[in-house]
């Protein structure tokens, strides 16, 4: 019998990815890992539901203290990001740093499997011809998440089962409720999970950065208003910004050494290349030569078309075919090749 263990978070998705496994004949371990420090839903009420889907299908459940982990890898690269000006993500982090490596590494230390499963909206393709792992969008395509698994390597692909990749959410609720899950009709979570404890993203950065006032000025640098800490802020963003102007304003730097947010009209906030960096490339080896991908520089932003041209040491270039609004420092930039993820990587600079 083929052994996998399940990452159980206590949501529907994973449920059901546990359910099926179980159904078609693996053996299942469900694991949860608990991440966050103080109350919080994912891991409080989260762990409840886990533990009681694993008594439903009879399986074990394993709880795997990853505070420490989370906090190293998740608040505190969030923390400095956004004292530094910029706007990190991140899921990505989260799944190859906290989830899938940990997970991985405690199925074959622990659990005598190499195979773990999650209830991502995500499929994994093996090529034959180039001997490497393909990293698919979901069938889904409003519930895709490979946008968030870029930074997932060749060894954590070849371990991994994503059961939800070729189904939609829809057919995810019937199967649960067709199982007669106590998870069917939970609802579905809207946040991160660091929101769904605070609140707030603003309300959980204000428990680490101290607000620090300071100006909000124009691309002359002539002050409209006054700001309460530029961690309260994004590129791209017009809304909460406080000042009134003749046309709209939005957010197209944040100067942290100033301490100064800088606003400009859309046309300011276009850029027409990035740099990246940390790069993964996941489906393909690392190109030697520039190469036409589409592009998504935000989880819920339309592909576009742009070259990708590679710097060496983990950084390539991205130029853009049309000029790009809202192209963030600390968001990823993922290239696709039509459902196939080619690569991703944290854009560093936009010029």
């Amino acid at each position: 019998m083929n052994k996998v263990v399940v990452g159980l978070s206590g949501g529907v998705d994973s449920s059901v990815a546990a359910a099926t496994l179980h159904h078609q004949g693996y053996e299942v371990i469900g694991l949860t890992l608990w991440l966050m420090k103080g109350k919080g839903q994912c891991c409080s009420d989260g762990m409840v539901d886990a533990a009681r889907l694993c008594e439903e299908l009879n399986i074990p459940h394993h709880i795997v203290d990853s505070r420490d982990v989370f906090q190293e890898n998740i608040v505190d690269y969030l923390v400095n990001g956004y004292e530094a000006g910029i706007t990190p993500l991140p899921c990505s982090q989260c799944n190859r740093a906290v989830k899938f490596s940990p997970m991985l590494d405690y199925a074959r230390k622990e659990l005598s499997t190499d195979k773990i499963a999650t209830g991502h909206y995500a499929r994994i393709r093996y090529d034959q011809v180039g001997d490497r792992y393909q990293l698919l969008k979901a069938v889904d395509r409003h519930k895709d998440q490979s946008y968030f698994l870029y930074d997932l390597t060749q060894e954590l692909l070849a371990g991994s089962i994503f059961p939800l990749g070729n189904q939609t959410k829809e057919e995810t609720r019937r199967v649960a409720s067709e199982f007669g899950l106590s998870t069917a009709d939970k609802p579905e979570s809207q946040d991160l999970c660091l929101i769904e404890a605070h609140g707030s993203m603003q309300t959980f950065l204000d428990r680490y950065i101290d607000q620090k006032e300071g100006d909000i000025v124009d691309m002359a640098g002539n002050i409209l208003g006054k700001h309460t800490g530029i961690h309260h802020y994004t590129i791209g963003q017009r809304r909460g910004l406080g000042i009134a102007a003749s046309h709209p304003l939005y957010v197209v730097k944040l100067d942290a050494v100033m301490n100064r947010v800088i606003v400009g009209d859309r046309h300011a906030g276009g850029r027409l290349s990035c740099t990246v960096s940390r790069m993964n490339w996941v489906s393909i080896a690392e190109p030697s030569s520039p190469i036409q991908a589409e592009v998504k520089i935000r989880y819920r932003s339309q592909p576009v078309s742009a070259q990708i041209i590679p710097l060496g040491n983990s950084r390539s270039k991205i130029m853009f075919d049309e000029h790009q609004f809202g192209v963030t420092p600390g968001q990823a930039a993922v290239l696709y090749n039509g459902e196939m993820v080619l690569g991703g990587g944290i854009i560093e600079v936009d010029s």
